[in-house]
């Protein structure tokens, strides 16, 4: 019971404990998500559930990498380091997850996203994703205090997820209420998922290089400590 009682206050004090607790979760849904969609891609042959599925096949695989690199920075002589190389790779792989979004973004464009729900649980649904945006745009900024380079690309990938749950909703409601008939909200459509790609792109990018940047300073003072 001690023990238990330990893990707990450990858990209320370390704020990026909490953080990696969190991931793990989210890691587990993105999977099912993931092989949800998978299922209804080979089912139905849809390009949107196929398409779909890689964006979460890779989100699942980001989020799981960065997860598992914490325990293993602990053991590592130079744990800082290994962070910065795992999140330099995860950095990379923001990028090709942000390719995956061409398709499906192209098909909301297109309105050609298959929409099985009515208006009510679209509100519904509108609601939890004004949630997830509040709350991950909260979490990108208070991991901004954290030392830990794991924990700011998780809450960063958090941000991009919910950027992108923010489309998905615009185009259901969009099918929900105009049937796909309006040229207009093409071109809104148009014009968020390309800001939304932006956005994400300049996040990708912006961890890369400090991925890269702070690795380099590592190494050069390594090298000035060695002589």
């Amino acid at each position: 019971m001690s023990r238990k009682q330990d893990l707990f206050e450990k858990w209320k004090r370390d704020r990026d404990l909490r953080v990696f607790v969190s991931a793990l979760g989210s890691t587990g849904v993105t999977l099912l998500f993931a092989l949800y969609n998978g299922c209804l891609g080979l089912r139905h042959g849809s390009l949107w559930h196929g398409s779909i599925c890689v964006y979460y096949v890779i989100l699942t695989a980001l989020r799981a990498m960065l997860t598992a690199a914490e325990p293993r920075a602990g053991k590592k002589q130079e744990p800082e380091r290994f962070r910065e190389r795992r999140c330099a790779f995860a950095s990379a792989l923001l990028l090709l997850l942000n390719v995956s979004l061409v398709v499906p973004a192209a098909l909301m464009v297109r309105l050609q996203k298959p929409v099985e729900l009515s208006l009510i649980p679209a509100i519904a649904m509108a609601a939890y994703t004004t949630y997830k945006v509040i709350m991950a745009s909260v979490h990108l900024k208070r991991s901004r205090k954290s030392a830990n380079s794991l924990v700011r690309l998780l809450r960063s990938i958090g941000f991009i997820d919910a950027l992108v749950s923010i489309l998905t909703l615009q185009n259901t409601l969009i099918m929900v209420n105009s049937a796909g008939s309006d040229g207009g909200m093409r071109t809104l459509t148009a014009l968020t998922s390309g800001a939304v790609l932006l956005v994400n792109l300049a996040l990708a990018l912006a961890a890369l290089l400090r991925s890269l940047r702070r690795l380099r300073g590592s190494e050069i003072k390594e090298e000035e400590e060695s002589k």
